[in-house]
């Protein structure tokens, strides 16, 4: 029998799958800290789990912390199911050296994918130049970009890079994937590594940053990279903020190279309300939601599902992580 750690708020809102799954015992962890197997209270001393969801209801709960210091406490646990892409959290650094193994869950992949579709294409429509008209009642045609005949650069080719590329391809973008494994994708009509990427820019319409962050990516886009870059180019990133040196990429806006860029993430989450993102004229930003929309959970609790099965198995687990994903 294989007992798995979830919380109690994850627990009650799928408890109908959970049903469904055999060789497995449930220790709840309560908000308050307490746990429970089969309605019975115990100690945190007997928990004894093999597994643990880490799961999306816990990412901004108040007993987060608390779980997580359970899951460094036992000595029984294997694996953990992480709630999103990224491992460069100092808890699941923490986990990871702890000797676990870690999952992450790339559910999100298809939203990020289109969001960025949906940021890439509004500016080449000049979508705020049409609504603009619109409100004002002014009939005129708007001359605006097609996304077809374009060349993607995405630095960062796991599941949302692959993702944005069969979206953009789609449109009849073509496709430079930025990546340390070189064999041919059927998602990319050419791929580099990260040491190519200076000379890659001059060509590349629209760049896209699908990368985690680590030592090796840190500050990525600084200013020998926004030099670099074509003119009339877009950037998005949607990886994570500290990919960016955010003084460098101001800097560049305000000198029209890249011309537009796409922000979702940032190095300091909450965005203050003084930065000068908020109201620059060539940046279209959003609060680390692209993720955040009605399928969001339904996949990472497919991911979820799917992992457990091949933990009870023995089968290789998806998304395992690596000291490669820190950087190592």
């Amino acid at each position: 029998m294989v007992r798995l750690l979830i919380y109690q708020r994850t627990y009650l809102r799928i408890s109908n799958r959970l049903s469904d799954l055999a060789g497995v015992a449930f220790i709840v962890f309560n908000d308050d800290g307490t746990l429970n197997i089969d309605g019975r209270a115990i100690e945190s001393k007997d928990a004894k789990p093999d597994a643990a969801w880490f799961a999306l209801d816990l990412y901004a709960a108040p007993a987060r912390k608390a779980f997580l210091k359970l899951l460094l406490n036992v000595p029984t646990l294997q694996w953990v199911q992480l709630p999103g892409a990224g491992v460069e959290h100092p808890d699941y650094v923490e986990l990871f050296t702890h000797g676990l193994r870690l999952t992450t869950s790339h559910g999100h992949a298809a939203s990020i994918a289109e969001y960025v579709l949906a940021g890439v294409l509004d500016h080449f429509q000049r979508g705020p130049e049409r609504r603009t008209a619109q409100a004002n009642r002014v009939w005129r045609p708007i001359f605006f970009r097609e996304v077809s005949g374009s060349n993607w650069l995405v630095v960062g080719f796991g599941a949302i890079g692959q993702g944005v590329a069969a979206r953009a391809r789609a449109f009849g973008a073509k496709i430079t994937a930025v990546r340390r494994d070189l064999s041919p994708h059927a998602l990319a009509d050419s791929l580099a590594p990260m040491s190519d990427l200076l000379n890659l820019l001059p060509q590349a319409d629209v760049v896209v940053l699908c990368l985690p962050l680590n030592a090796g990516t840190a500050n990525l886009v600084n200013e020998p990279f926004l030099a670099a870059m074509k003119a009339g180019s877009v950037l998005v990133n949607v990886g994570r903020g500290g990919l960016v040196d955010e003084t460098a990429l101001l800097t560049a806006l305000d000198a029209g190279k890249p011309e537009h860029a796409v922000l979702d993430v940032f190095q300091t989450e909450p965005l203050p309300g003084q930065s000068p993102f908020w109201s620059h004229p060539r940046v279209a930003l959003t609060s680390h939601g692209a993720s955040v929309t009605n399928n969001l959970y339904p996949r990472a609790d497919d991911i979820f599902f799917e992992n457990l099965q091949r933990f009870l198995t023995g089968r290789a687990l998806l998304h395992e992580v690596s000291a490669l994903d820190f950087g190592a």
